[in-house]
C-alpha cells in the first residue's frame, strides 16, 4: 500500500535521547533529532510513554548482543498513539490507534516501530498502564507456559523478583498454581511477597544455593535472567533431568555452560528466550502468546500496569538508579515533560 502520513504543524525536530558512546548511562544526552519516517512494514507513533529496561543499560555499555552503534536514540519500548504507516503493513491498524510495541529510538517524542508484534492498548488503559505488555508479561508468560511447561503444584524459582519481568512471572506463577520462591534485594522482599511469592530469599547470600535445597527439595522451573551470579545456583537446585531452566537474561554478565556440565553435573532442560526472537521465528506461538494475555487481562489477572513515570530528561539518573539496582519495578520516560 502507500505510505500514508499524517502531517502536522510543528517542526519535523522532536526531543530525544542519544546515547553518545558505549559509556554508560552518564552519556546519555537530551537533544534535538530529525523526526523519523515510516519504512516498509512500519508505523510512526508519537511516544506517550517509553519503558526503561535492564537491557537500555547493557546496550548503553556495548553488552547487549547485537545493540546499537552508537550515537543512536536508546530505547526500544514504548507505547503511543499511531500518527503514520509506512507501505506493506497489511491491514494496518487506523492513524489514530493507540499501540504498544517495540522498535529503536523510544526514548524521543516519535519513533518508528515495526508492525510485528504492535498490540492495541487495552481500552481504558493509559499508555504507561500498557507498558511492559509486549516484553515483560509476554516474556515472563513464555518462559512460564510453553517453553517451562509449568503445571499446577511445581516449584517455580523466579530471580530478581522485584523487577519488570518477574513480578508478572511470580503473579503468572502464582495463577497457574504454582509454588513461587523468590530471590531479590533484602529492601524488596515485601513488595516481591505482596506480588504472592511464598518465600523470598536475599540474592546476595553466599549460601543461597544451600539455603533454596534446603527449603525446596529441588526446583521444577527457574527463570533465569541474572546470568553470571546466580547461574551456577539456578542449575544446582533444578530437579535432574525433570527440571526446567529458562533464559532470558545475563544482568550479570554471562555465565558458562559445557556439554560435559550438561551430562555429568546438571543434567537439566536449559532453554534460551528473547520474545522478539521468539515473535519473529515462530509467530505462530507468539500469537498464542497474545491470546493468553487478552484472556488474563479480561480476567483480571493481569492489571493495569503503574509505572513510575519521569520526564524524558532524568532518563539517565533513572538508568543509573536501575544499573546499581537501586530501583524496583516498572519505570517509565514521558517525552511531553
Amino acid at each position: 500500500m502507500d505510505a500514508i502520513t499524517q502531517h502536522e504543524n510543528t517542526a519535523d525536530t522532536m526531543r530525544a535521547l542519544v546515547q553518545q558512546s558505549h559509556h554508560g548511562p552518564d552519556d546519555l544526552v537530551l537533544t534535538s533529532r530529525r523526526r523519523p519516517a515510516p519504512g516498509p512494514g512500519d508505523y510512526l507513533v508519537r511516544v506517550g510513554a517509553a519503558g526503561v529496561n535492564f537491557a537500555d543499560v547493557m546496550q548503553s555499555r556495548g553488552t547487549y548482543g547485537g545493540g546499537p552503534t552508537p550515537p543512536y536514540v536508546a530505547g526500544f519500548e514504548a507505547a503511543g498513539e499511531i500518527v503514520g504507516v509506512g507501505p506493506e503493513v497489511e491491514e494496518p491498524y487506523p492513524v489514530g490507534t493507540r499501540v504498544v510495541g517495540t522498535g529503536p529510538g523510544a526514548f524521543a517524542e516519535y519513533m518508528v516501530m515495526p508492525h510485528q508484534g504492535v498490540l492495541p492498548v487495552p481500552s481504558g488503559w493509559s499508555d504507561a498502564a500498557a507498558l511492559g505488555m509486549v516484553l515483560n508479561w509476554a516474556t515472563a508468560l513464555a518462559a512460564l507456559r510453553p517453553l517451562g511447561a509449568v503445571r499446577a503444584g511445581e516449584t517455580v524459582l523466579v530471580h530478581a523478583a522485584a523487577g519488570g519481568v518477574g513480578q508478572a512471572a511470580v503473579r503468572l506463577a502464582r495463577h497457574y498454581g504454582a509454588r513461587v520462591v523468590a530471590t531479590a534485594s533484602p529492601a524488596k522482599h515485601d513488595a516481591v511477597r505482596a506480588l504472592g511469592a511464598d518465600e523470598v530469599l536475599d540474592s546476595t547470600r553466599p549460601d543461597l544455593a544451600e539455603a533454596l535445597a534446603h527449603l525446596t527439595g529441588g526446583v521444577d522451573l527457574v527463570l533465569e535472567s541474572v546470568g553470571r551470579d546466580t547461574f551456577e545456583t539456578s542449575l544446582a537446585v533444578t530437579k535432574r533431568f525433570t527440571g526446567r531452566v529458562v533464559v532470558f537474561g545475563d544482568a550479570s554478565g554471562s555465565a558458562t555452560l559445557t556439554t560435559h556440565d550438561l551430562v555429568f553435573s546438571h543434567p537439566v532442560q536449559v532453554k534460551g528466550l528473547h520474545i522478539g526472537a521468539l515473535a519473529s521465528a515462530a509467530p505462530a506461538l507468539y500469537r498464542s502468546l497474545v491470546m493468553e494475555l487478552e484472556t488474563l487481562i479480561d480476567d483480571g489477572v493481569y492489571p493495569p500496569g503503574t509505572p513510575e513515570s519521569h520526564p524524558l530528561g532524568e532518563g539517565p539518573a533513572v538508568l543509573r538508579e536501575l544499573e546499581l539496582r537501586a530501583s524496583s519495578g516498572k519505570h517509565a520516560l514521558d517525552p511531553r515533560r
